[in-house]
């Protein structure tokens, strides 16, 4: 396993011997000793370590960027798609490097480490397309022989922080699109997942030397919570985009506001499936078990609760039930397991401590949980998913806990159960299974889901790239990814053009001189 990595970081160009990198060179930085270690969940062996970049390796990097947006503003926007079209076809040649490293350095099943790469392929593709359509509006005037529209310019250095559950998808949403609008980019990783980042900015970096793209277009910087804070607290930067906790939302949303910058939060979800009295219990099944344990439920999209009608609640139990007893658990490299671990080990202790809060405020377990030992589990973060029956008001049912635990609750009419879904502080992920089609269609109202996402018949997690990604209340509001999204990263500039021989003043305001 170990040679296979080391071969495949090989392939990436992955010399994790630096701080920060920015296109056009492989720059290391200070001589600071500080480093992140990168271990892998799989099997617990340290993978490579990365430099922490220092102070002056940040502001060195903010200053290349400036400089190099200069340039790649006056790029045409179809020019700027075109390189990003390479990029894409970059990350198909090294899909299978790329998405086992993901695997290996994250944990999750490598299937979903392809699907990763697959969605920054799919960004890519879409990119490119809106490279082509950044429009903007005419309105007409009130004043004779005036002209108005408005345009979009883009904003300068975006910053870009991301989570390790989706260590590199969710920074190419934001790169693709910032990208084509004509931005560049900073980006701090999850420092429990530096080496993917590398190998993105390496096969990013190759793309743009072959295109003569000016050096501090798209930059990595490798560090920990205090990088994260220079960059929401730096007037240089007019946009922060940051995915992880709402607690650290809270944080950056705060820090960027402070200074009147523009922040793209996307945060905590609480998702949950309501499986109606119409629905198809198999199909639904499929949604609510992969939802559950998919990435060992370490997604902002999980499924943390299912809402069951109480006359399938005791046939759909039974169900659960059984397909939790097939589920394997293990290497996530072995395409023949379910589930992996969790990212580490305070990740575990966390799990195990929602368990126990869950059975303090009274759930009942029908699938109990527990950290799986022996050789095949050596790195100590194999957990088994389970299931508790709970009240939606539980204090551990309000809060996200980023594993495979998932609460059970009953219902009787659909108002009630859209209530329940809706009393949550979180608001990212929604759906219902039903075959009826009011029952969908209400679900889908104003009345409905409160969430930024609501399914039918589909499950709460894996979102496609053509949409707007993104939820309401403690998730943060952000969307990044498809249909509008690209607007995030642009201002909007009003135009009005007077081609006449006089100056009217709106309003009907005279003044004469």
């Amino acid at each position: 396993m170990t040679t296979d990595i080391q071969s495949i970081l090989k392939k990436l160009g992955v010399q994790a011997d630096n701080a920060a990198y920015s296109t056009g060179s492989n720059w290391g930085g200070t001589s600071n000793t500080e480093k992140l270690e990168s271990y892998s969940p799989v099997d617990g062996k340290l993978i490579a370590s990365a430099k922490v970049a220092s102070t002056a390796d940040y502001d060195a990097i903010v200053i290349k960027a400036q400089v190099a947006f200069k340039e790649w503003r006056t790029v045409p926007a179809p020019k700027r798609g075109e390189i990003v079209r390479q990029f894409g076809d970059a990350l198909r040649e090294n899909k299978e490097a790329l998405g086992t490293l993901v695997s290996y350095e994250m944990g999750k099943s490598l299937q979903e480490g392809f699907g990763e790469v697959q969605e920054m392929i799919d960004i890519c593709d879409f990119a490119v397309g809106l490279s082509r359509q950044l429009y903007g509006l005419t309105m007409h005037s009130e004043r004779p022989s005036h002209r108005m529209y408005e345009q979009w310019h883009p904003l300068g250095i975006v910053g870009i922080i991301s989570a390790f559950n989706f260590p590199v998808a969710v920074w190419s949403w934001n790169a693709a699109l910032a990208l084509v609008c004509g931005n560049v980019c900073i980006w701090k990783p999850s420092e429990k997942t530096p080496l993917t980042a590398i190998a993105c900015q390496h096969i990013i970096a190759k793309v743009f030397k072959n295109n003569d793209v000016a050096e501090g277009v798209c930059n990595l910087v490798l560090g920990d919570r205090v990088v994260g804070e220079l960059m929401t607290n730096d007037n240089r930067i007019p946009l922060v985009s940051a995915t992880g906790s709402t607690r650290m939302g809270k944080a950056v949303g705060a820090a960027v506001g402070a200074r009147l910058g523009k922040s793209l939060l996307e945060l905590g979800g609480n998702n949950a499936i309501i499986i109606s009295e119409h629905a198809d219990l198999d199909m639904s099944l499929i949604g609510a078990v992969f939802g559950a344990v998919g990435t060992a439920g370490q997604r902002c999209t999980s499924t943390r609760r299912l809402i069951i009608h109480e006359s399938v609640y005791d046939a759909f139990i039974t169900k659960l039930v059984k397909a939790y007893g097939q589920l394997r658990i293990g290497d996530p490299l072995d395409q023949n397991n379910h589930v992996g671990p969790l990212i580490d080990t305070d990740a575990v202790e966390a799990y195990l401590d929602s368990i126990a809060k869950c059975k303090e405020e009274g759930g009942n377990f029908v699938v109990e949980g527990g950290v799986l030992s022996g050789d095949d589990y050596a790195s100590g973060c194999y957990v088994k998913p389970c299931i508790a029956e709970v009240q939606n008001d539980f204090k551990i049912v309000q809060h996200e806990t980023f594993a495979p635990i998932l609460y059970l609750i009953k219902y009787k009419t659909l108002d009630e159960a859209i209530a329940l879904q809706n009393a949550v502080p979180q608001g990212l992920s929604s759906a219902i299974m039903t075959l009826n089609l009011r029952e969908a269609e209400h679900f889908l109202s104003a009345k409905g889901s409160d969430c930024g996402i609501a399914n039918v018949n589909i499950g709460t997690s894996g979102a496609e790239i053509g949409g707007a990604f993104g939820g309401e209340k403690e998730t943060g509001g952000g969307r990044e990814s498809g249909s509008d999204a690209w607007r995030a990263y642009m201002r909007r500039q009003t135009n009005t053009i007077n081609y006449s021989n006089i100056l009217p003043l709106a309003q009907g305001i005279k003044f004469d001189l």
